[in-house]
């Protein structure tokens, strides 16, 4: 394992501008996933990082000595950096100082949506994005599309609100929603709130498209239009709408419901 104690270190400056910078990351189709869990969901469903860093004070540590071991075992890069500058990479705080760097996942993509996907228009708020890639992985959702302004799903702070739903899904990003809309043969449904149909009213054995929009303005309205079905979640008068991660949740739970 080699160690690295400059902050002018070649490597050592490209891991700085990696995790400082959203541009950079996507650049150059790398991420960073910060803390154990992460890395081993990682290393469980994906296999074998591309470098491997650990800081010189969780070295030792009896959740980190295993997965560094099996990096070096499997001949991935892997190296140790004082905590002054393991923790100018991480944006966790009091976390146990492990990190990888890994390519983005590519996923191939469909030429039609004939699978229960998630399309996002202009989601603006990582742990909103991560919740629902997380309770879409839950419910066995594999298909997640976000638009172009939608938040970047494999930045740090989507990262860790997905708690490793990343790894069990498809995710495409940048997507032209309104020509992949019109490849859909399946349902599309959208909440509204100016609709009489309830969640648990719409037939949901079946695979759907789930259809959510930006936190504030919802769905665009040249994309409702696309939608087959508009629902409402029934909810207490005295509250005018959900955050939009909790409506996904109760969305995705009752197909989960109604397919059992």
């Amino acid at each position: 394992m080699k160690s690295i104690s400059s902050r002018d270190n070649p490597l050592y400056k490209e891991l700085k501008h990696l995790a400082s910078s959203s541009q950079a990351r996507r650049k150059s189709g790398r991420t960073l996933l910060d803390g154990v869990h992460l890395c081993q969901a990682y290393r469980q469903h994906l296999g074998e990082p591309q470098l491997c860093i650990v800081s010189e004070s969780s070295a030792h540590h009896h959740e980190v000595e295993p997965v560094v071991a099996r990096c070096l075992a499997s001949g991935t890069q892997t190296i140790c950096l004082p905590d002054a500058l393991y923790h100018a990479l991480s944006q966790v705080e009091h976390g146990v100082g492990l990190m990888f760097i890994v390519a983005t996942p590519t996923p191939e993509f469909p030429a039609l949506l004939a699978q229960s996907s998630v399309v996002l228009d202009n989601l603006q708020d990582p742990g909103n994005l991560g919740s629902i890639l997380r309770s879409a992985a839950a419910a066995g959702i594999k298909n997640v599309f976000c638009s172009i302004g939608t938040a970047f799903a494999w930045s740090p702070k989507v990262m860790r609100a997905g708690m490793g739903a990343h790894f069990l899904l498809n995710i495409f990003e940048n997507v032209n929603l309104h020509s992949l809309l019109e490849t859909a043969t399946i349902p599309v449904l959208a909440t509204s709130s100016h609709t009489e149909h309830t969640i648990y009213q719409v037939d949901l054995n079946r695979p759907v498209v789930w259809l959510f929009g930006h936190e504030g303005q919802g769905v665009a309205e040249d994309l409702m239009a696309l939608a087959t079905h508009t629902v409402t979640i029934p909810q207490r008068p005295e509250i005018e709408s959900l955050n939009v991660a909790a409506s996904a949740a109760i969305c995705f739970f009752e197909q989960v419901r109604q397919s059992q």
